[in-house]
């Protein structure tokens, strides 16, 4: 199972205002880290650690999660350590899509239906970064060489946990003498995590087409807009292919990576999250539907 660490909230040095759960940063051994609470039981907890190893096996630049409870009243969550130690900073995706067009609305709190959040404007701002470091790049494919090759594969990350929170918060770079992609973070709204235990059983067995696993995932939707004009961000899956048109060969990489990961690899980073936060009929759900848009992005034609 799945180690859970105790952390003091009498620890706490800053409180991260970013997000709607309770966060506070605290120091270890001189590491700073962070503390995400799961207070509501929606299960952002599991579904962030899963997500954190489905990154080991796509050996994809991610921030590492571990799970977490504090020590007073046993509130369960997740803990990280920063991605930008000083004398690194973090500029996040609204600002960087800022700077490029002054007119962007990159009012902090403002993070959904943003129509100007559009796969041209995100390409455009990820084409004038640096890759993640040599250190975060270890192991991932060598033809993977740009911040637009690595970004392409955060978003193929998105379409298959089902992650439709890719917001202009939800990304970022990092910031020294250049400014570099930061590694993907922050998918705990991934995985359907928010459905009950009763829905999840009935889409497993229903015999209604239109309230199967199947009908589900392909209802899932990006934070991303393929027009300024449009009145719905594309599907997840549509937003793979969309960034994938500009860096077809990154893509098709991703996907070669994606076909190698067998069901009973994921069902094992299943199996190691303790009973207490994921239930039995939760892991069937999410092996199921992780099996699902696997298969969807494998049947993607990318075109270049």
């Amino acid at each position: 199972m799945f180690s859970i660490h105790s952390v003091d909230q009498q620890r706490a040095e800053a409180v991260e205002w970013l997000g709607t759960k309770r966060k506070f940063w605290f120091l270890d051994n001189q590491r700073r880290w962070l503390f995400k609470a799961e207070e509501r039981g929606t299960g952002d907890d599991w579904a962030e650690k899963i997500a954190c190893h489905l990154c080991e096996l796509l050996r994809m630049p991610h921030v590492h999660y571990e799970l977490a409870e504090l020590t007073d009243g046993n509130i369960p969550g997740v803990i990280c350590e920063t991605c930008s130690p000083a004398p690194l900073s973090l500029v996040l995706g609204n600002q960087l899509l800022l700077r490029r067009d002054p007119d962007y609305p990159a009012d902090i709190g403002r993070k959904y239906k943003v129509r100007e959040h559009t796969v041209q404007a995100a390409v455009d701002a990820v084409r004038e970064l640096e890759p993640p470091s040599d250190e975060r790049m270890s192991g991932t494919d060598q033809g993977i060489q740009t911040a637009l090759d690595v970004f392409v594969g955060y978003v193929m990350l998105d379409a298959w946990i089902a992650n439709q929170d890719r917001h202009h918060e939800n990304w970022a770079a990092l910031r020294d003498d250049d400014l570099r992609l930061a590694p993907t973070f922050d998918h705990g709204a991934g995985l359907a995590r928010i459905l009950s235990d009763e829905e999840r059983k009935e889409r497993l067995t229903t015999k209604d087409r239109n309230r199967t696993v199947e009908f589900f995932a392909a209802k899932a939707k990006s934070a991303f807009y393929n027009h300024t004009t449009d009145s719905q961000p594309l599907g997840t899956v549509e937003a793979f292919s969309a960034f994938a048109g500009f860096a077809p060969k990154a893509a098709r990489l991703w996907l070669n990576r994606l076909a190698k990961i067998q069901p009973e690899m994921v069902q094992t980073i299943l199996d190691e999250v303790p009973n207490k936060r994921m239930t039995k009929i939760t892991k069937e759900f999410t092996a199921k539907l992780l099996q699902i848009n696997q298969e969807r992005l494998l049947q993607e034609k990318v075109v270049g």
